[in-house]
């Protein structure tokens, strides 16, 4: 079945509506009747089956803009629990769309949290408009992979900002680390063993640093260190920015989930 996205402020399971674009996507697009089923989802682990009743009208709001509205029935609902560890990815923002691929597979692969990052050796400058821009296009390419990949937990994205401003701001983590190339970079299945042996349990909350083309530079990673992160090697081979990050989250993926 199709699915579609719910904003959790939007999310009533007695009346179950689609707006805008996913209700013209379900109606236009894929040409859904009623009594057509349907799974819609709210990114914070409630998921619903549901049937068309209505396939909506487009309604003027006070401003005189209009909004394509779908109504639906509930069937059945569902809560999917969370994933066991919660991973954020600070991803320093590489050039051209690779950055919409990272998103894309952070969300398949169970990312909680994105933090686009600029870095000494990023070459996109953002200002503050433009950098809202980017986080709304990423997080609506983040709902995307969702729904595609059936995922019910929808990652956060944040507002790109520089690595220094990310630590200011940056929560509570069981173990942080950052992908480096310098020689005392550790593998992470030693440190994971090491966390275990010392805490008896794996991590439950996890921030992985992910670098630009060319890496962080050696005063980025001083000051990643200040703050607690461990570095680690991603082996003998040089990865493109896009695949260590998909190779960091994968392996965190497999060993902590």
């Amino acid at each position: 079945m199709h699915r579609f996205y719910i904003a959790p402020d939007q999310w009533n399971s007695d009346r179950l509506v689609l707006h805008g674009a996913e209700a013209h996507h379900a109606r236009d697009v894929l040409r859904m009747k009623r009594g057509d089923r349907a799974v819609l989802f709210n990114g914070c682990g409630r998921e619903i089956t549901a049937e068309i009743v209505d396939l909506g009208c487009r309604r003027a709001d006070e401003s005189g803009r209009t909004d394509d509205e779908l109504h639906l029935r509930k069937l059945h609902e569902t809560e999917t629990p969370p994933l066991r560890c919660h991973i954020t990815l600070g991803q320093a923002i590489p050039k051209g769309k690779n950055m919409d691929l990272i998103v894309q597979k952070a969300v398949e692969i169970g990312a909680a949290e994105i933090a686009p990052l600029i870095s000494e050796r990023t070459i996109v400058d953002l200002d503050a408009r433009e950098a809202e821009q980017k986080k709304a296009k990423w997080q609506q390419i983040a709902i995307e992979a969702a729904k595609q990949c059936g995922q019910n937990w929808l990652p956060t994205v944040h507002a790109p900002r520089k690595l220094k401003d990310f630590f200011s701001h940056a929560g509570s983590f069981d173990l942080r680390l950052i992908g480096s190339l310098q020689p005392d970079a550790i593998h992470l299945k030693k440190i994971l063993g090491d966390y275990v042996d010392q805490y008896r349990d794996r991590p439950k909350h996890v921030l992985m640093l992910v670098g630009p083309e060319g890496d962080f530079t050696p005063a980025e990673v001083a000051l990643a260190k200040t703050h607690g992160c461990l570095p680690i090697t991603l082996g003998p081979i040089i990865l493109r920015v896009e695949t260590a990050a998909i190779y960091c989250l994968s392996i965190l993926s497999y060993e902590l989930m």
